[in-house]
């Protein structure tokens, strides 16, 4: 499979440097008032922050410390800064959660549950123009295709597994592969055709359509996933005990305001390890050796 360098990484890069000089984010080990949250890239650095300040002013308003956001520019930035214990807490996509949890001493704790959706589960889905005359998998036989992130799960390993087992072979399915880096950037490069198709998380298709980043008949989707366990927040196993409860209280406690994409929130319920067992299964689809991909 061909890989090329990542849509705007150059930009988001910028955005990255940008928001952690104007919010202090460096990660560095936090003092006993201070708590690091790491926050994954589904969107660009900047928008990220912006979608997650609400739920951050709470969780600072509820625990009584000062909360310091970090975006890293992929997955495997966040991993690496829980496995360095620069990060105290930090909301990962199910995919890097089970590749964090097999290199980092973390675990699971707390899971988003939104009004719209009452639920704490999304989907995968492919996508391609409404104009291109694809309408099926057997239809992206030598097309141009793009993937989020080697470790995003929506817009990466499901629907790899999901290919494989419908009898293709992604490796030889495609003309081109790329990882763009965001859902966000997979979404605008199938509607301004510089990819025929691509894979993204169902609520940031329809977030892209009410934005009105995208019109309704502007894509259609080709395929979709089964469940996928809802990105959950984790934290170091070694954070002090009371920390932990005082995060996962408040956490539980935070409505009605807006969570990136997931849009208005109902709390976050509390999760566990074995909940992820299914994105293990996945990996195990596509004989992924978790611990060989750090």
């Amino acid at each position: 499979m061909k890989t090329v360098s990542p849509f705007r990484r150059a930009t988001l890069a910028a955005a990255l440097a940008l928001t952690c000089s104007m919010l202090g984010a460096t990660p560095a080990l936090a003092a006993s008032d201070t708590l690091t949250i790491g926050l994954i890239p589904a969107e660009d650095a900047q928008a990220m922050i912006e979608s997650s300040k609400q739920v951050i002013e709470q969780l600072q308003q509820q625990t009584g410390m000062k909360v310091k956001p970090f975006v890293a520019t992929d997955y495997n930035g966040i991993i690496e800064a829980l496995r360095a214990r620069k990060l105290d807490v930090a909301y990962l996509g199910p995919f890097s959660y089970v590749l964090a949890a097999s290199v980092a001493d973390v675990e699971a704790f707390s899971v988003a549950v939104t009004k719209k959706s009452g639920k704490s589960a999304y989907k995968s889905m492919i996508v391609v123009r409404a104009d291109s005359g694809l309408d099926s998998l057997d239809a992206l036989r030598n097309h141009t295709f793009a993937f989020v992130d080697p470790s995003s799960a929506s817009g990466h390993l499901f629907p790899k597994a999901g290919l494989q087992q419908a009898g293709y072979d992604p490796e030889k399915l495609f003309s081109r592969v790329v990882f763009s880096g965001s859902h966000d950037a997979s979404l605008l490069a199938v509607a301004n055709k510089k990819v025929d198709a691509a894979a993204v998380a169902d609520r940031i298709y329809a977030s892209a359509i009410a934005k009105g980043q995208l019109r309704q008949d502007e894509l259609k989707v080709v395929w979709t996933s089964r469940d996928i366990p809802e990105s959950p927040m984790v934290w170091r196993k070694d954070l002090d005990p009371a920390v932990k409860d005082k995060v996962a209280k408040a956490l539980a406690g935070i409505k009605n305001v807006p969570w990136g994409d997931q849009g208005m929130l109902d709390g976050f319920q509390a999760t566990n390890d074995a909940a992820y067992d299914v994105v293990r299964d996945t990996a195990k689809v596509l004989k992924l050796d978790l611990r060989s991909m750090k």
